[in-house]
């Protein structure tokens, strides 16, 4: 049973979080929003909505740690498993001009988050604090792109553009926005509770098993729309799917999440983990800031070291207290 909860749960999150967010983007694009704001807000942060709703899930249920896994999990896997599957299929190349603001606000976001980390937990002043300086760094975002409609502009317009329209009546598109939305919050809870089973069945800690179980499943919404991408030839769409979905994961979930129940550190995230998404976070830079690609032996190299990540979790686990 605890198996089943775990698959179903993730196949309602996949497919509830695809439902949401074509649905919202196609009812936007029939509301006359423009694509920038749509690639803004619709789909760089609609991709998270299953590790929103898990975070705050586990919160709820006294699984907090989950949540805190689930996060730098995720943000680990948009970088090394995201990043490097696309490269994999076809090398990655941006203009640094294109990425340059959303790179050095997701580094920003990075080293504030793992400071917060070290301090042992992250609590509900710091979730309001965080909520607010992503509403104003969006909301400042929006309106320098639509002044300037520069080369950022543009790669948030294409993953809009990306996710292609769907030739129903707004009623049905709304009607797949909530049936996607019931979806992914029973897949949440489903695979909430599989989860915590699971960890209490192994005797591995919580945060572990958000590192690396939740935290691929709740990534296949990004996983399969960077895939897309990659085989369109849009490879700088894979990079602004990653930048966007990791400021949101940082602050967006850890804000939301925050806000129900403080967010503590166990040693062996403070200790490894943080270490590692910082580790993991400087790699990608010099390839953003200078415009050289992404090869695919460097995408196979990333995918090594994101296998060498998850193998780490389970290291000793024997004997290790839940």
């Amino acid at each position: 049973m605890t198996y089943f909860l775990i698959i179903a749960g993730f196949a309602l999150l996949l497919v509830g979080g695809e439902s949401v967010v074509r649905g919202s983007v196609a009812l936007a694009q029939r509301l006359g929003v423009s694509p920038l704001i749509v690639g803004l807000t619709i789909v760089g942060f609609g991709t998270s909505l299953p590790e929103m709703v898990v975070s705050v899930n586990a919160a709820l249920v006294g699984s907090p740690g989950l949540a805190v896994g689930n996060v730098v999990g995720s943000n680990m896997a948009n970088i090394l498993l995201i990043l490097g599957v696309a490269a994999v299929i076809a090398p990655i190349a941006v203009h640094p001009s294109a990425v340059k603001r959303d790179l050095i606000g997701m580094t920003i976001v990075t080293l504030i988050y793992v400071t917060l980390g070290m301090m042992g937990q992250i609590v509900f002043w710091h979730g309001v604090l965080m909520l607010i300086a992503l509403c104003a760094y969006v909301g400042f975002t929006v309106w320098h792109d639509n002044k300037t409609n520069d080369e950022v502009a543009g790669l948030h317009r294409g993953e809009a553009e990306e996710m292609g329209v769907i030739p129903l009546r707004t009623v049905s598109i709304g009607g797949i926005i909530v049936v996607g939305l019931f979806a992914v919050v029973v897949g949440a809870e489903w695979l909430v509770t599989g989860a915590t089973t699971l960890a209490k069945e192994f005797n591995v800690p919580d945060e572990v098993i958000g590192l690396t179980i939740v935290a691929i499943g709740t990534s296949l919404p990004e996983l399969a729309t960077s895939i897309v991408a990659a085989y369109r030839g849009h490879s700088d769409v894979c990079v602004g799917n990653v930048l966007g979905s990791n400021l949101f994961n940082l602050f967006g979930i850890t804000g939301v999440t925050a806000l129900f129940a403080p967010l503590p550190f166990s040693d062996k995230i403070v200790s490894f983990d943080l270490w590692v998404l910082l580790a993991a976070t400087a790699i990608i830079i010099p390839f953003m800031l200078s415009g050289r690609r992404i090869s695919r032996l460097e995408g196979s190299i990333l995918l090594a070291l994101y296998v060498g990540f998850i193998a780490s979790q389970f290291i000793g686990m024997s004997g290790m207290p839940s």
